[in-house]
């Protein structure tokens, strides 16, 4: 089976949101700049830290800056994954005036929910370092968000699990039921993706012991561990290491600042962690205007 490419549609959905972005803020025109700013003055457009944390979305603010005015020069002076401490300069973006305060909005927008994604996810990440696991962001992000969310996942040092409903088979309890139970779930899912010439893993989640057994048999790619306490984690790590150690583990339920160290020593692969973006606390970041 050929491996799916997904490049080209993660890069439509990054082109399309920005310009979304942009259209919804300014529709036929910044009235209180074409009001107020001479069309021929020019300056830079300096946005700095105003807290500490983890930069991300140096390049989407670059992307919203030229969809404003190709005319615009932007230079960072921090890369994505980078810490900053407040009051440090991120970047400069030289050009009209009229053009930096239309794109101003919008370019601090997408940094600051991204920056603050990172600055959580970093966290996240530093607490199990000592360990082999690893942060995995989910689908809960903001509508029309998902690319930015998970990009800055991935720049604070986690990883993505599926995109979407398309590149990833992950059976859960609904599909489970419906299905007759775990084993049919899996056999089915590998039979539909044979039949369609599909190269994705297949993940299943499973809620007690009796369905990772049975699981384990069956050889998905990643079993799901969800809402198991520690012993229960510890225990399946061992049944499932004796059993079939080329399956991957991924804990998720209850998943903390408290707990994910202790979820990360059972010995799972993967630790899934909602608040990542569906509790977003943005940077604090802020532009202001220094005149040629």
């Amino acid at each position: 089976m050929k491996e799916r490419d997904f490049q080209n549609f993660f890069d439509l959905c990054r082109a399309r949101s920005i310009m979304q972005a942009l259209e919804e803020d300014r529709y036929d025109g910044d009235l209180t700049t074409m009001a107020t700013i001479d069309p021929v003055q020019r300056g830079r457009g300096v946005i700095c830290a105003k807290a500490d944390g983890i930069i991300a979305g140096i390049g989407v603010a670059q992307e919203v800056f030229r969809g404003i005015d190709s005319g615009i020069a932007v230079t960072p002076f921090i890369a994505d994954g980078e810490r900053v401490s407040a009051g440090v300069t991120v970047l400069e973006a030289r050009g009209g005036v009229a053009s930096l305060l239309v794109a101003e909005r919008t370019a601090l927008n997408f940094m600051q929910r991204m920056s603050g994604i990172a600055t959580r996810t970093r966290v996240f990440a530093e607490k199990i370092a000592h360990t082999g696991a690893r942060i995995l962001d989910t689908r809960k992000t903001a509508p029309g968000l998902r690319y930015f969310d998970k990009e800055a996942v991935k720049i604070g040092g986690g990883r993505n699990h599926r995109f979407g409903l398309f590149d990833l088979v992950l059976i859960k309890d609904n599909h489970i039921d419906a299905a007759g139970g775990v084993v049919p779930a899996i056999e089915r899912a590998r039979r539909y993706l044979a039949d369609k010439g599909i190269d994705v893993k297949i993940e299943v989640e499973v809620r007690s012991a009796g369905e990772l057994q049975a699981a384990l048999g069956a050889v998905p790619d990643i079993v799901l561990l969800d809402n198991f306490s520690l012993d229960g984690l510890r225990e399946a790590v061992a049944l499932a290491r004796t059993h079939s150690p080329e399956i991957l583990l991924e804990a998720s339920g209850n998943v903390g600042l408290q707990t994910v160290a202790h979820i990360a020593e059972t010995g799972v692969d993967f630790i899934s962690v909602g608040e990542l973006t569906h509790s977003v606390t943005a940077l604090d970041l802020s532009m202001t205007i220094q005149f040629d």
